[in-house]
């Protein structure tokens, strides 16, 4: 693949060129001789170079794959299949750094039919039920869960009540970590990933097991985000666990436009029987035309790649650190933004396209632009 070296420009774009980009991009993310797809891509001089392999980024990948017809996925992983991929995965868990990993290639396994006790029996030695670990990590434990019939009934229940538990009776956000106090200078700030996955997981588990409750937080939860949206559509990074507010905007990444946001709100507006569209809609709309970077766009066809994020033009992530200090100050603190957004980074990553396919299987792709998907 070779690089443009401009944004790419704001065109007519529908969610079915987001499928075909990733389907291409995922094949060439693929690195056959590990089976396993790289950690990123990104732009070095005129080329676009691959770096590392990723247990993890492989089963969000295997995840979003296996929603897709075969010839596809023969296409992308090279003549191999998700099961075998998937299998080979499951066989390999040292690959596995934490519970986030085992989480995820467990889910990977269920999606693809693989047996996953060994994985299963890993996950329960680390007490995901009881110790500290990211709400991430444990929100993906509870998705891997409600998709797994053989994954342990009880466990699913004690995640369940662990992120119930967790969201805030005030703001109807998750901490950035469960099992914790959060009394440090940034105890209180959660991030988009905090939110989006426990939303997701709580609607998937609702729907599987007839959890009103869970339904309810979820819905509760995917209404916060919503109404927080940025006036362009952007779905911001950093919230106060505490009330609810937005304490620091950039940066704003692709993968929430396009993937993330779209995947957990469509779970919810399915369990709770809403309507969340427009908010999808308007998040599409800034990721092909971003005032940020003057109507510009991160979709760069001409390079074959969508670019990672839109960030402040500051150093060592300054902003994000000044403002959650000012907000433990007083929630209702927020130092001068001195560093304008427009920074690119220019990388993507397989779990963005994963989750893009998952979050855009053919059917809904098909309704959504109402035109025929042919990836």
């Amino acid at each position: 693949m070779m690089a443009t070296m401009a944004i790419g420009e704001a065109r007519s774009t529908t969610i079915g060129d987001h499928r075909r980009l990733a389907c291409a991009s995922l094949t060439d993310m693929y690195d056959r001789e590990s089976d396993l797809f790289v950690f990123r891509v990104r732009r070095a001089g005129s080329s676009i170079v691959r770096e590392g392999t990723s247990a993890r980024y492989t089963a969000i990948s295997l995840i979003g794959l296996a929603g897709e017809r075969a010839e596809v996925v023969e296409r992308v992983l090279h003549g191999s299949t998700v099961r075998k991929t998937a299998e080979h995965l499951v066989g390999r868990l040292e690959l596995a750094r934490n519970l986030g990993d085992l989480a995820l290639i467990a889910w990977a396994g269920a999606a693809a039919g693989c047996a996953t006790d060994r994985v299963w029996a890993r996950i329960v030695k680390l007490g995901p039920d009881r110790s500290t670990f990211p709400t991430v990590e444990i929100a993906w434990t509870l998705s891997a869960l409600a998709a797994d019939p053989a994954a342990p009934a009880v466990l699913r229940e004690r995640m369940c009540g662990r992120l119930l538990n967790a969201c805030s009776a005030q703001s109807g956000l998750f901490p950035h970590t469960i099992g914790r106090d959060h009394a440090a200078v940034r105890g209180h700030v959660s991030c988009f990933a905090d939110l989006v996955y426990p939303i997701l997981a709580l609607s998937q588990h609702g729907m599987t097991a007839n959890d009103g409750d869970a339904i309810s937080c979820a819905a509760r939860a995917a209404e916060v985000l919503c109404r927080l949206q940025g006036p362009a559509g952007q779905w911001w990074w950093h919230y106060d666990y505490r009330t609810g507010q937005v304490i620091e905007r950039y940066p704003v990444y692709a993968v929430h436009q396009d993937a993330m946001a779209p995947m957990a709100l469509f779970a919810a507006a399915k369990a709770a029987r809403v309507n969340v569209d427009a908010a999808v809609a308007k998040g599409l709309r800034w990721l092909w035309s971003s005032p940020e970077l003057g109507g510009g766009s991160l979709v760069d066809a001409d390079a074959g790649v969508i670019w990672r994020k839109v960030a402040r033009r500051e150093p060592a992530k300054l902003s994000r650190y000044v403002q959650a200090a000012a907000s433990r100050i007083s929630p209702a603190l927020r130092a001068p933004s001195i560093f304008p957004p427009g920074a690119i980074d220019y990388e993507d990553r397989p779990y963005h396209l994963g989750w893009l396919l998952y979050a855009w299987p053919p059917d809904r792709a098909e309704r959504w632009s109402g035109e025929s998907d042919a990836s």
